[in-house]
């Protein structure tokens, strides 16, 4: 029987996206872009994932350009990679705010190993989304503006179907972000993905308007995670 390793391995190597974006958007992929980001996916889930255990469902927006869009790994920038993982990036440094609530949350957990082995996350459009603004490249979240949202729309849904055939515990999914929430209800209403939502606030909210209240988000993260 396959992995659920070999599944996100296999996905990630195949993960393309051609679609026409609007004028000044565009994806990056780095699984094509930097083979040492394939390498490090490849360790990464074949340490956390090489089973089939019916992990929990965590959906973000869409990856970060320095989080997973350097690393391969979900909401993982360089310096968490290796003060947590123990793996290290020789062809870029990073930080991403996303990262540090992230790895927070994880240690009040119990630790990678004991996250891991519960929990799966990955975003509904699985590749960084970037916009020009005043010369420089920037973020973006697959919502920013109808045009992209209306490109990215259908490798949306065809990652949730397939992410739905993995093994996941799929009656309840996680969703990070009240705008990611309103649009994924959205699609749920249409599709019929998940029979239950719960919408937590996403951790790039937190870190950038709530910090002060980190241990008190993280406390709301466990107590819906582990219900």
């Amino acid at each position: 029987m396959s992995t659920l390793a070999k599944k996100v391995i296999d996905f990630n190597k195949n993960l393309r996206f051609d679609q026409p974006l609007p004028a000044g958007f565009s994806v990056l992929n780095p699984f094509l872009e930097n083979p040492e980001t394939m390498d490090i996916m490849t360790q990464f889930y074949e340490r956390f994932y090489n089973d089939n255990r019916p992990r929990k469902l965590i959906l973000g927006i869409n990856p970060g350009r320095l989080g997973s869009g350097t690393t391969g790994v979900p909401f993982t920038d360089t310096k968490r990679l290796e003060e947590f993982l123990g793996i290290h990036m020789k062809s870029a440094s990073t930080h991403e705010v996303s990262s540090l609530f992230v790895y927070q949350l994880i240690e009040a957990y119990g630790g990678v190993e004991a996250f891991y082995s519960d929990i799966y996350i990955n975003s509904p459009f699985p590749l960084a989304i970037i916009r020009e603004k005043k010369g420089n490249w920037v973020n973006a979240n697959y919502y920013d503006d109808k045009n992209l949202l209306a490109c990215v729309k259908e490798k949306m849904v065809e990652t949730i179907l397939l992410h739905q055939s993995w093994g996941f515990r799929n009656k309840k999914v996680y969703i990070l972000g009240k705008k990611n929430a309103e649009f994924i209800r959205q699609l749920n209403e249409e599709i019929h993905f998940y029979e239950e939502m719960v919408v937590l606030e996403h951790p790039r909210f937190i870190q950038q308007y709530r910090s002060k209240y980190v241990v008190e988000y993280i406390d709301k993260y466990l107590r819906a995670l582990r219900d």
